[in-house]
């Protein structure tokens, strides 16, 4: 399984107008003759080898690639404009809103173009401001990041998560909060996990029996929760629920209720639905009492006062509502409506002794606030159209604090008096992007089916339609999660040179409730996909932008769903950005924590039926020879165990080997990086100038688009 040596890079002229990429010679990616056999069909699997992220290949593999790649990108005239503008808008300072514990206020803080926010704090309205924990000394390049913080219930200690290289698995530290020191030894071999502390004794949380085999991509499905009492050795944390062999969870979270009466557990075998336990902690030796003993919803505690439990279901109400029922007798049958459901779907949050109904109507938020008795005390009125966020907070605090941001505008944070609701701004950025000077809108588009989607898209005010802007769509499209307006300081860059940033809300989402949800799924995804394709089809049909001009941009599901569409369209556009994606269909359920997807997806151990429709569109065995693809840039992490960079190891060479023309099929190899949360800042933005540089550069530009006549303006 040796490589060949690396091709050299030819360079084609450099006009401005010149419309030909750079010719790429790619490294051979040796085949081998593993074959897998589902329901009496033999499916072949070249790159297999490619799995083992420990292999002496693997590694050399991932050297030549990126040699290959980077070669590329080097040559890309204004790569090095794009990554000076990047960094001189990513350097304005961001705050985070401020929170209580003890006797300490707590914020977060970066200066601008720190890797990590840094968190400060204060004593009482007049105590002087002191660093508490700095998140960039974790390691000298930044790539240790801070996971969770979870205070004990008097504010003296602090647990926290720490991630290495971008991996799912944490370390947890514990510190005392007056002298900042750690109090006793680190917590190990900890993922996917709340920090949820009983009284000032101890905390609960979550993890994996460390598998056998690489820690990056061995499978991972049996959870469990433990508590961890202080003063005791991690060999001595007492296991509180999972482990038993015929009854696994691959995802079970703990937590424990503000008055610290109720523990309660919801356990998951898979990314969707849920059942429901708690215990009674103030009564010694209590049971566990079962409020579903299902996954057939998701369910969770809002809040309790006394023995009165507040739940958000979606259970017989797809967009969810708000239900009150006794601990006593917590099963369904018993549950009464507080809040009930409406025409849009619900996110509630609590704060001040109120529970702030958060509402998605088309994607845009509406918030309203509610007392416990269910009574609607107001609407929130908000700066304008877009997302808020927050309205949390313990409750005796009458001061909450929210976000809201769009598109085209930074996130500011408010400060909401809850008995009045008085509404003042806390802090807005001071940012060198005027939103003025950009709009953005919302369309609704037919899908294949015949299905309205809806579309934000957004750009410079006074954009000529004329075919020619260079756009990115963006989409994700899966696992109930809602794409909502927000701000990016990558897409305002992106804006900045002419280009329109649009993102459609495709089936798959949670933007309309379960039932778009399910639209999306197993053998309804490819609605997904035909959303994406019909959003693309109607930019272009309006002029917005062409073929030429257009690409493609997801992660994770998201990539899932970029490789998809080029594979079954290629003509749609001219490049093709899938990030982090899930793309061998056939196999994504037997690395780490990928059978939890199965919700979604399915497997191809499913049926028949599943196993082909899955085949039908796997980007992997879907790279057909003699096609001309996108220009595409694969981009992945070395450390991302959550999607294992195998998927986009064995896109890639499948690409390269079939690809036809000269579109170039490159990959991207983040080192020391996972599936993206806690990126330090300065790889993020060489991320994004090595994406827009090869984007535009693919498209045609040789000077960057705000450079030449046509846009400029």
């Amino acid at each position: 399984m040796g490589l060949l040596v690396l091709g050299t890079l030819v360079s084609c002229k450099k006009d401005q107008t010149e419309k030909t990429a750079m010719v790429v010679s790619y490294p051979e990616t040796k085949p081998v003759d593993t074959v897998d056999t589902y329901f009496g069909i033999d499916v072949k699997d070249p790159y297999r080898w490619l799995e083992d992220d420990r292999s002496a290949e693997t590694e050399a593999w991932v050297k030549t690639q990126n040699k290959v790649t980077h070669s590329y990108l080097e040559t890309i005239p204004f790569r090095k404009e794009l990554k000076e503008r990047l960094s001189s808008l990513w350097n304005y300072e961001k705050v985070g809103a401020p929170f209580t514990e003890g006797d300490y206020t707590y914020f977060s803080k970066n200066d601008g173009l720190q890797n990590q926010s840094v968190y400060y704090r204060k004593k009482g309205e007049e105590g002087e401001m002191e660093l508490f924990l700095d998140p960039n000394t974790f390691s000298e390049d930044g790539t240790t990041s801070l996971g969770g913080m979870s205070f004990s219930k008097n504010g003296k200690i602090l647990a926290y998560s720490i991630s290495e290289g971008g991996s799912d698995w944490r370390k947890i530290l514990v510190m005392d909060v007056e002298t900042k020191t750690l109090v006793e030894d680190t917590l190990v071999d900890v993922k996917f996990t709340q920090l949820s502390w009983y009284k000032n004794e101890g905390f609960y949380y979550s993890s994996y029996d460390k598998p056998k085999g690489s820690e990056l991509s061995a499978k991972t499905d049996q959870h469990k929760v433990y508590y961890h009492k202080l003063g005791t050795p991690q060999s001595q944390d007492q296991l509180i629920f999972g482990g038993t062999p015929e009854e696994k969870h691959r995802y079970i979270y703990a937590t424990v209720t503000e008055d610290d009466k109720y523990l309660v557990i919801t356990p998951r075998i898979s990314t969707s639905g849920n059942k429901l336990f708690i215990k009674d902690l103030s009564v010694p030796n209590s049971k566990f009492v079962t409020i579903l003993n299902h996954t057939d919803s998701d369910t969770y505690l809002l809040d309790n006062q006394g023995n009165t439990l507040f739940l958000v279901t979606n259970l017989n109400a797809p967009n969810k509502r708000i239900v009150t029922v006794d601990a006593s007798n917590p099963t369904p049958e018993n549950w009464v409506d507080l809040i009930p459901e409406t025409d849009n779907v619900l996110t509630p949050s609590i704060g001040g002794g109120y529970i702030f109904a958060h509402y998605m109507v088309d994607a845009i938020s509406q918030v309203k606030q509610y007392n416990y008795n269910g009574t609607l005390v107001r609407d929130i009125e908000l700066p304008g159209l877009g997302t808020a966020s927050g309205f949390g907070g313990k409750k005796d605090e009458k001061t909450d604090y929210f976000y809201f941001t769009n598109y085209k505008t930074p996130a500011s944070i408010f400060q909401l008096d809850v008995e009045t609701g008085a509404i003042a701004l806390y802090w807005k950025p001071s940012i060198a992007f005027n939103s003025d000077d950009y709009e953005s809108k919302q369309v609704f588009y037919t899908s294949k089916d015949g299905t309205k989607v809806p579309m934000m898209i957004t750009h410079k005010k006074g954009l000529e339609l004329n075919g020619k802007n260079p756009t990115i769509l963006y989409g994700y499209g899966g696992f109930n999660i809602s794409l909502t307006p927000s701000f990016s300081i990558g897409n305002a860059v992106w804006m900045e040179q002419g280009g329109i940033y649009a993102v459609p809300n495709l089936r798959g989402g949670g933007e309309y409730g379960k039932a778009w949800h399910i639209a999306g799924t197993k053998m309804q995804k490819q609605n997904v996909f035909d959303d994406f394709i019909a959003a693309g089809e109607y930019l272009i049909a309006n002029n917005y932008t062409s073929s030429e001009y257009l690409a493609l941009r997801g992660g994770s599901n998201g990539g899932l769903l970029v490789g998809a569409v080029m594979t079954q369209r290629p003509d749609l556009a001219k490049v093709a950005l899938p990030a982090v994606g899930v793309l061998d269909m056939l196999r994504y359920h037997t690395f780490t924590a990928g059978a939890g997807w199965a919700y979604d997806y399915g497997t191809a151990e499913d049926s028949k039926d599943m196993f082909e429709y899955l085949k039908g569109y796997s980007p992997v065995h879907n790279v057909k020879e003699g096609v001309q693809y996108p220009a595409t840039l694969v981009t992945t992490g070395d450390h991302d165990d959550r999607v294992v960079p195998a998927h986009s190891f064995k896109f890639a060479a499948e690409l390269q080997s079939k690809q036809s023309g000269n579109n170039p099929t490159l990959i991207r190899i983040e080192t020391d990086a996972g599936h993206g949360a806690g990126t330090p800042v300065s790889k993020t933005i060489e991320q994004y100038a090595d994406i827009f540089g090869f984007t535009l550069y693919n498209m045609g530009f040789r000077v960057l688009p705000s450079k030449t006549e046509h846009f400029k303006g």
